[in-house]
């Protein structure tokens, strides 16, 4: 699919049309990342960068990437053990 934004080229911030897409491909990706609508690989795939690369996105915007309650988190740690 493919969708077609009209934005003015004062909001491109001197950045040239393939790097304004990219970064609003990432932005949406971090987004519906962060509400939970894609998982992380999904994202990953939707923003076309590597994990871990989208991991550092997820820092550099005080997004999180493990979402573990308490008691899932001692479950896994248990099974460390």
């Amino acid at each position: 699919m493919q969708i077609t934004l009209e934005i003015p080229e004062q909001f491109c911030l001197d950045k040239s049309l393939s790097e304004t897409g990219h970064t609003l491909k990432l932005y949406a990706a971090l987004a519906l990342f962060q509400t939970g609508k894609l998982s992380i690989g999904a994202a990953t795939e939707l923003a076309g960068v590597n994990r871990y690369d989208f991991m550092l996105a997820c820092k550099q915007h005080n997004i999180l990437t493990l979402n573990y309650s308490p008691e899932e988190l001692r479950q896994e740690l248990t099974g460390l053990l």
